[in-house]
């Protein structure tokens, strides 16, 4: 889930790992891909049991996105902080940690007996992978100190990140179907312990001799934050947008999120400091990140339902709906990484925006007449081969000419970008869906026709917003990012193809496809 990337420091050779890499290497990057897949599969199989979960538990309507948002909301709050901690307290042994918790919160979440049971356990989940994720990330960097070697063992990486997300919506759809939804979370159990008890025999521990501090008060704020805003969003939808709580939890979230900018200018060591995002061109690939994040979650919680609720799908074939989404990702970030050294990540950035935006105005022109082939099928394959190719522009461009200090956490900057950006959007889409579906109703009566045209109708409003989301995505990154091309930094054959091959791994990570 993550793309932290960094290159291994004198402080990770001090602790052990020879320039020559690690004999065991192999066997731990199985072990770090393992771990992947679990997180991967955990991503994908959730939202296709998402329906299942939500009428088994009563869920509201307005409250269905917690199932997801609580997930990405620790991940994205604690996730530069849980790099920290592995940094310090060992890389290794926070990894195991991280496997371990993630096991815990699984079986508490697959065995709970409320919604608010199975939201906490979600926020358990993310919060254990923001220790497990950046752990996984630096191991494998440490491991892999040959650059073309390196390249490799990202590509393996990255590789398990595209196939195992389509491994995942047909395992969440035959868990749900033929055993129950609780499987999609207890599925994560026996992986998590076997790549615990493996890890403490392959792995090589790694730390930082350098101790960058903590910053407590900036994850409290910024976590703070950000829960305030997405369940303002969620109050919005249920009490309306001017009721009393609505306005006060904006209002708090506003403060905290302040809070946490005057924080991080102060702090003597930021938990994000402030001259990475303040770079033109990493800010604009991060703005386009947080929006993309957005305008995506969302459709992926819209699409959901009316496989399931509209077309009357079942969980397994909303599972094998969802596949051309993955596999238009994954031919996105081949294309875009042999793009790249040549045209630059402003037009491949900006272009796959454009292409997923109109992707996702041609899913708002579903009605209750429309038909997988005709509208959904070409519509997937669109918006997805333009998020493949923005994806990996996204990671070449926080990662280019950044500071050695600074690489782990401009690359897990995009991936927080991302996971904020869809805790944000899936609690705003869900809300705007749900108000239109309602006006409908209200506006056309109780009919079954007038009852299935008002989903209809909500969805596609969810579509249109996310659209011009991704529109706005699209003009941050052609406006701020300024290289046409990276001519500063001309490489050999070698070196563009470890370039291409680590940049296509770490945004198939990051996507989490």
């Amino acid at each position: 889930m993550t793309s932290t990337l960094e290159r291994p420091s004198q402080g990770d050779e001090a602790g052990g790992v020879a320039a020559t890499g690690d004999p065991k290497r192999f066997r731990a990057l199985g072990i770090i891909a393992l771990a992947q897949l679990m997180v991967v599969l955990d991503a994908s199989v959730v939202i296709i049991a998402l329906p299942s979960a939500q009428k088994a538990l009563h869920i509201s309507t307005a409250n269905r996105q917690w199932m997801l948002t609580a997930y990405t909301l620790a991940f994205a709050g604690l996730l530069l902080l849980g790099g920290r901690i592995a940094d310090y307290f060992g890389r290794k042994r926070m990894f195991i940690v991280g496997l371990i918790g993630f096991a815990a919160a699984s079986a508490v979440g697959g065995l709970a007996q409320n919604a608010a049971m199975l939201f906490s356990a979600r926020a358990l989940q993310g919060a254990f992978a923001a220790i497990m994720a950046p752990a996984a990330l630096s191991l494998l960097t440490v491991a892999f100190t040959e650059p073309k070697e390196r390249a490799r063992a990202f590509a393996v990486y990255g590789g398990i990140s595209g196939a195992g997300a389509a491994v995942g919506l047909i395992l969440g759809g035959a868990l749900t179907q033929y055993a129950s939804w609780r499987w999609t979370l207890l599925i994560n159990v026996p992986f998590a312990i076997f790549a615990a008890i493996a890890a403490t025999r392959v792995v090589r521990e790694s730390s930082s001799a350098a101790n960058h501090g903590y910053d407590l008060p900036g994850a409290a704020t910024v976590t703070g934050g950000l829960l305030a805003l997405v369940y303002a969003f969620t109050k919005a939808g249920t009490d309306g947008w001017s009721s009393s709580i609505a306005v006060a939890l904006f209002t708090a979230a506003g403060v905290l999120l302040l809070a946490f900018v005057a924080i991080e200018l102060r702090a003597e060591h930021p938990l994000l400091p402030m001259r990475v995002v303040l770079h033109r061109d990493r800010g604009g690939s991060f703005l386009a990140s947080l929006l993309i994040g957005t305008g995506m979650f969302g459709t992926f919680l819209s699409l959901t339902y009316y496989f399931q609720n509209t077309l009357h799908y079942s969980a397994l074939k909303s599972g094998f709906a969802f596949l051309p989404f993955s596999l238009g990702i994954i031919t996105g970030a081949t294309l875009a990484s042999r793009f790249l050294p040549r045209i630059g990540p402003r037009l491949v950035m900006g272009g796959g925006l454009v292409l997923a935006a109109g992707g996702l105005f041609l899913f708002s022109q579903l009605d209750p007449s429309s038909t997988y082939a005709s509208i959904v099928l070409p519509a997937e394959l669109i918006t997805s081969l333009g998020m493949g190719l923005a994806f990996v522009s996204l990671s070449s461009t926080a990662l280019i000419g950044v500071n050695p200090e600074d690489a782990g956490v401009a690359s897990a900057l995009v991936n927080s970008t991302q996971q904020t950006g869809g805790s944000m959007g899936a609690a705003l889409i869900n809300t705007i869906a749900t108000t239109a579906t309602a006006s409908y109703i209200v506006a056309h009566g109780h009919t079954p026709a007038a009852i299935e045209a008002g989903a209809i109708h909500g969805y596609t409003t969810a579509f249109t917003f996310s659209g011009i989301v991704l529109a706005a995505a699209a003009v941050a990154a052609f406006t701020l990012i300024r290289r046409a091309r990276f001519q500063e930094q001309p490489v050999d054959a070698l070196d563009e193809e470890v370039y291409v091959e680590e940049n296509e791994a770490v945004a198939l990570a990051g996507a989490g496809v």
